[in-house]
């Protein structure tokens, strides 16, 4: 991408080292933001900053637990120390367990909350406020078409990511004043490596295909171009919604 249209932005993106985090960090980093990659994985997060450099942006690592309040506090300190202000988050850092409610442990259920939904409380506490006084400012969560429809096995995947848009519409509200959006985006099937169970299980595989009017999962590359219009000045009208990138799925 040759137009700069994030340039002088800084954007913080968690769940950065793969999958959709990684074409994020991609988009708006050719789109000239200087971006702060975020995830447990040190090796992971240094392969996405390479890759965002070679493409012509700037990136840094920064290994965190975002579930963890501390951790999110230090991240914090260290990257207004490196970059000096924020104008982007997305938070993206997400897990799934797929098995029965009464299967449950009490522990794992709290361990998909923590990570889905603890985690953009934490980040959007710490980082919302670095936002104000610029006469901008993007928040992107990254929620599911499990907001609005679900499967079997997906109970703590659904509740975090439902509850995840109404902490985006309640924060849109908040917000507004300072010219800060907040947005969901929820995705349909993609080539993930969360959702490698479903790929290497030809007949799952296809199940989800023919549940798709459009008949193909996303491509990664398809988020991130999304993520970056939502940045971009263009949208600046555009808060307290989600967008649904699932083929048409949930139309049906």
């Amino acid at each position: 991408m040759s137009e700069k249209k994030l340039e002088g932005k800084t954007a913080v993106i968690t769940g950065a080292g793969r999958g959709l985090g990684k074409a994020m960090a991609l988009a708006l980093g050719s789109a000239g933001a200087s971006v702060a990659l975020v995830s447990r994985s040190v090796e992971q997060l240094q392969e996405v900053a390479e890759t965002v450099k070679n493409a012509g942006g700037e990136a840094h690592a920064f290994p965190a637990d975002v579930s963890d309040e501390n951790q999110v506090r230090k991240l914090e300190h260290d990257v207004i120390e490196i970059f000096g202000k924020v104008h982007i988050l997305i938070n993206n850092a997400g897990m799934n367990i797929r098995k029965p409610l009464v299967d449950f442990t009490l522990e794992e259920w709290r361990r998909v909350m923590d990570t889905n939904l603890t985690s953009v409380f934490l980040m959007c506490r710490s980082f919302a406020p670095h936002m104000k006084g610029n006469g901008y400012g993007r928040i992107i969560n990254m929620a599911s078409i499990m907001s609005w429809i679900s499967l079997p096995q997906r109970s703590a995947y659904s509740a975090s990511k439902a509850a995840m848009l109404g902490l985006t519409r309640a924060l849109a509200l908040e917000l507004a004043a300072d010219s800060i959006t907040v947005n969901g985006i929820s995705p349909g099937p993609f080539a993930t490596e969360m959702n490698t169970p479903l790929l290497e299980n030809p007949e799952l595989y296809q199940q989800f295909v023919s549940k798709i009017p459009l008949g193909r999962w996303g491509r990664v590359e398809e988020i991130g171009q999304l993520a970056l219009y939502l940045c971009s000045e263009e949208a600046g009208f555009i808060t307290g919604t989600d967008i649904l990138i699932d083929g048409g799925w949930t139309a049906q």
